[in-house]
């Protein structure tokens, strides 16, 4: 299993882990074709730095906004930023943007799905985030800061780094948020910023150093992005280590984020976020919500299921819930509004524990079977079960019960364990 762990003692923004994965081994090439596949007129640039005399990448996205306030290109600390530098709190006059806006730049993009996937939760999470904060539906929240060009270039890039480490499972360390205040769109607010501290949610966070916004929206919503897990330092053989640099040079605490990318050993039992989305829908034909279960799984999601429920003025309704990948959520979402009635949802995300899954295959005497096994964290088998798909199969061929071609599944695979 490959790991990938953020080691946050100075906070995290977008341009920090851009560089970290950068000076991990991701190719720039890949960070910069990104970019340019956006076509929102953004480039990025790259450059070596020191902070606190250790050696780091700094990534900056270029923006025509950027060169009007920079026009030779120094990316010098301006004097009113307070906090790392070309993160969205830095953009006075970024253009104001709706979410259906930024997910249709990132659709029309010629990307690869997951990386789609990946930024378009994250704008979901921001949308969510906002609207909460100012008690509006999300569909009238307007981006400010967060709809800057850089912010999406950051997490779009961000998403398509990720893809190309290969990392398995994310962990970080606890967050140094930082201190202090802000200056934003609102006005001056303490650190961190609402949006910032909805994002995190119950991340284990602190403050060190000097006053400083050292958690950005933007970073806050990377870790959830990757589904960041929060622990120590794991077990692990480190295979490449990157640090990423923040825009400012801060007096004894480096403006850096450490990637640590390592080998761990193959949990037997692993704890996942799951999203789960549901609606009640009572003006549908049930074969329509049949059809809509089949498009959503086969869209990726891993569960569908539907329970009838009773509604107001005595009204039955059915109960659609989706499990899926939090990656997923904004695609289920607009594709349960494209094929049903519903006219609104609810989702949230979960704690998923899986025990290692392995598959065996036995030969019967209508042919071959899968068994799907299951592991405790000791190696003990906990369950074995013959895999639908095969033995329905085989019933059909062969014009068997389909109970008979299961438990003679299990009998062969019981006597095929017993000589092993």
């Amino acid at each position: 299993m490959h790991i990938g762990y953020l080691e946050c003692f100075s906070g995290i923004s977008g341009d920090m882990l851009l560089g970290a994965l950068v000076d991990a081994g991701v190719p720039f090439a890949c960070l910069t074709e990104t970019a340019a596949a956006l076509n929102v007129g953004a480039r990025l640039e790259m450059r070596k730095v020191s902070r606190g005399g250790l050696a780091a990448v700094k990534v900056d996205v270029i923006t025509p906004d950027t060169l009007a306030v920079e026009p030779e290109h120094s990316h010098q600390d301006h004097p009113k930023h307070k906090q790392h530098e070309h993160e969205p709190h830095s953009h006075t006059h970024a253009p104001h943007r709706s979410l259906s806006a930024i997910l249709k730049i990132i659709q029309s993009a010629p990307l690869s799905d997951r990386v789609k996937a990946r930024s378009m939760c994250a704008f979901q999470l921001l949308g969510e985030a906002e609207a909460a904060i100012h008690s509006v539906p999300i569909e009238e929240v307007h981006f400010h800061e967060v709809g800057a060009v850089d912010t999406i270039v950051d997490i779009v890039c961000a998403a398509a780094g990720a893809e190309a480490l290969g990392v398995d499972r994310w962990l970080s360390s606890p967050l140094n948020v930082g201190s202090g205040t802000v200056v934003c769109q609102h006005g001056t607010l303490p650190v961190p910023a609402p949006a910032t501290l909805a994002l995190l949610g119950d991340a284990p966070v602190y403050a060190a150093g000097e006053p400083m916004e050292r958690v950005t929206p933007t970073g806050a919503v990377l870790l959830r992005m990757l589904e960041v897990q929060y622990a120590k330092l794991p077990a692990m053989r480190v295979l490449k280590a990157g640090f990423g640099a923040g825009g400012r040079e801060t007096a004894g605490q480096p403006n850096l984020l450490r990637l640590l990318v390592g080998e761990g050993a193959a949990e037997t039992s692993t704890t996942e976020s799951i999203a789960v989305i549901e609606t009640v829908i009572d003006d549908c034909n049930p074969q329509l919500l049949s059809y809509v279960s089949e498009l959503l799984l086969a869209a990726g999601a891993w569960d569908v299921y539907r329970t009838t429920a009773q509604m107001k003025k005595g009204r039955t309704g059915v109960q659609m819930t989706v499990l899926c990948r939090p990656d997923l959520v904004p695609a289920l979402q607009n594709l349960l509004f494209r094929e049903t009635t519903t006219i609104g949802l609810r989702w949230r995300l979960e704690n998923k524990v899986a025990l290692a899954r392995e598959f065996d295959e036995v030969e019967t005497s209508w042919g071959k079977v899968k068994i799907k096994i299951a592991r405790w964290p000791d190696g003990k088998i906990a369950n074995a079960s013959p895999e639908y798909e095969d033995c329905r199969q085989l019933a059909a061929e062969r014009s068997v019960p389909l109970k008979q071609v299961m438990e003679e599944a299990m009998r062969v695979y019981a006597l095929t364990k017993e000589k092993r």
